[in-house]
């Protein structure tokens, strides 16, 4: 059953326990941020994820509230709950009437809360980030689309890494199972994998090559042992991980659609031409902008490693539906070469080449479009580096989905946050320099 927010509620004051709106700062971005977004309308739209009946959930406000805040600042769940309990403003934000001195949640009530909501959930909050925009969405035709890697949390995968780990996880299942394992090959295991420490030095080549194939060989021996011994509930319960184990081993350098971790098998191995990093291993992620105030209207999520311009109709219609107007054009880079139209939507795409068919007003609108489009690369970079994109630690494809769009949402909303402090302190100015002669002083008061 849905819970209610303090805020909704107007209790007897507690005489012992400060309210706290007497001792916050109503002039803080955050506060301001809090009034601004419509929270009872998030709570509406969430209502259908909760049954009619049972015990009262947490908050929406509350959950919702931590869901930003995690992304706006760059928080890990853990991290999250402890600086709240800190944090007067963040208590606020989230819809609480007293100080408190508690966890507002278990950590990993957020792991439900991002369950239970998915992509549709996140998607609302988004456009709820959007929505505080609304003279630039009103006014903008354009956007500007680009994609991008958001790597997961795995490590660099080699097929040694990967034949360790099925051993590993064999030894597990066969506790589990209560099997007896004709051989543990703990010694053996270790003592290849010291051979394969200095394998790439030309005197040792020989050596690490006969180790890693050992490696492989015991890991397929422990599968096949396992395959064979494993019985009733305990053969339907590992019948996918024993198939896993078998794809992994079987695959080959040259193969497609390879298995790169075992734990999230979905990952794909995405070259992007970086001099410092030549692959990155996560999934990509298309972003739509407007131009000029750079927020972000539309994000999509592609499994595997798409060429970009089979991203770009996705990533449109996911800008559609968030500001639920029809785009004129669309700004993009030379890897999206072969675009023309998609629906009703023109694509731009620098080709000096053409440029010579068109009116110098039309170059000049053109090259002045394709310039501003730079502007979302460093604005990707914002999104890795400050909103929980460079390493994305939700499991699976749906927790891919999720953390791209929490920070595209965190992102406008962090946005909203220095806009409201920049017009403060300009307002501040004015009325400082303003006021700044208007009452004369008396030269005869001493101070």
């Amino acid at each position: 059953m849905l819970g209610k927010s303090p805020s909704q509620i107007t209790p007897q004051t507690d005489l012992f326990r400060p309210l706290l709106s007497s001792f916050i700062d109503f002039d803080n971005s955050l506060v301001r941020l809090a009034a601004k977004l419509d929270w009872k309308s998030l709570e509406s739209s969430f209502e259908s994820f909760y049954s009619k009946t049972g015990t009262p959930s947490k908050p929406v406000r509350l959950m919702a509230g931590l869901l930003m805040l995690k992304q706006m600042f760059n928080y890990s769940d853990e991290t999250l709950v402890e600086v709240w309990k800190q944090n007067p403003y963040y208590q606020y934000f989230t819809g609480e009437l007293y100080f408190k001195w508690e966890l507002p949640c278990d950590p990993s009530d957020l792991v439900h809360f991002r369950n239970r909501i998915g992509q549709q959930g996140v998607e609302t909050i988004l456009a709820m980030s959007v929505s505080l925009f609304a003279t630039q969405v009103a006014k903008a035709s354009i956007v500007n689309v680009d994609t991008t890697v958001q790597e997961k949390n795995i490590t660099f995968p080699t097929d040694t890494k990967l034949a360790v780990k099925i051993i590993n996880k064999c030894r597990t299942i066969a506790a589990d199972a209560s099997l007896g394992l004709r051989q543990s090959y703990t010694r053996t295991v270790k003592e290849n994998l010291i051979k394969c420490r200095f394998a790439h030095h030309p005197k040792r080549q020989k050596e690490g090559r006969k180790a890693i194939k050992k490696i492989k060989g015991i890991a397929g021996r422990l599968v096949r042992e396992l395959e064979r011994n494993l019985e009733g509930e305990h053969k339907a319960t590992y019948a996918t991980h024993i198939e896993l184990f078998k794809k992994v081993l079987a695959q080959k350098r040259s193969d497609s659609d390879k298995i790169y971790s075992l734990h999230e098998p979905e990952v794909a191995c995405i070259a992007k031409g970086k001099a410092h990093k030549q692959y990155e291993f996560g999934s990509k992620i298309g972003f739509a902008t407007l131009p000029g105030s750079n927020l972000i209207v539309g994000v999509a999520h592609f499994r595997g490693n798409p060429h970009d311009s089979k991203t770009l109709e996705d990533t449109l219609i996911s800008a559609r539906k968030t500001t639920q107007k029809e785009l004129k054009a669309a700004v993009v880079d030379r890897g999206y070469k072969g675009m023309t139209k998609v629906g009703e939507t023109n694509i731009i795409i620098p080709n000096p080449k053409k440029n010579s068919k068109l009116s110098p007003g039309e170059k000049s609108l053109k090259r002045k479009l394709c310039r501003g489009r730079a502007a979302i690369e460093p604005l990707i970079s914002h999104l890795k580096h400050d909103h929980r994109m460079m390493k994305n630690f939700l499991k699976g494809v749906k927790g891919d989905i999720i953390n791209a769009i929490m920070a595209a949402a965190a992102f406008n909303l962090k946005k909203y946050l220095k806009t409201m402090l920049f017009l403060w302190q300009k307002f501040i100015d004015i009325f400082i320099q303003s006021n700044k002669f208007t009452y004369p002083l008396n030269p005869n008061l001493s101070c």
